[in-house]
């Protein structure tokens, strides 16, 4: 079994998306672990802030099997394959790692939302503070705990899974 971190957030809907992406990722691993939700500003556009969180499976499934399967999830729930980048999301569930897994592309991995997001390395923190980042020598928790971006993000205390 290969353990396999996903971020998962939206900012439509955003109780009814996320509860319906993490009933999703529970058909792939019902054993899954999931961190707190927390809620943040839109980074790169304006709109309605985000649920984030980040769910940790683990699968027999291939690379491209488990992002085939992370695609139709997101596609059930309306996402459009081809839309703009930064824009309102009813669910997007984005591959972080697979496994120990380090390369550079095709899908880069880890995903580089590791270090650029609070919305995306808080969530890592909590859920494997002591691991080791793939292809790095530091722990999600030292990331964390080095992160100098100024994202606004708190936990949600009224929503829970």
């Amino acid at each position: 079994m290969t353990q396999v971190l996903v971020s998962v957030g939206s900012n439509i809907e955003r109780e009814h998306h996320i509860s319906e992406g993490i009933a999703a990722l529970r058909e792939l691993d019902p054993q899954c672990r999931c961190s707190r939700i927390f809620e943040a500003v839109p980074v790169g556009f304006e709109g309605p802030n985000f649920y984030n969180l980040v769910v940790e499976l683990h699968t027999e499934l291939s690379l491209e099997g488990i992002m085939a399967a992370l695609r139709e999830i997101e596609s059930r729930w309306g996402r459009e394959r081809d839309a703009i980048k930064f824009r309102d999301r009813t669910l997007d569930i984005d591959l972080l790692t697979y496994g120990e897994l380090s390369q550079p592309e095709g899908p880069t991995l880890p995903r580089n939302d590791v270090y650029k997001f609070a919305f995306t390395l808080w969530p890592l923190a909590e859920l494997c503070p002591d691991q080791i980042i793939p292809g790095d020598d530091k722990t999600y928790q030292e990331a964390w705990d080095a992160f100098s971006e100024e994202q606004p993000l708190w936990p949600v205390t009224d929503f829970s899974l």
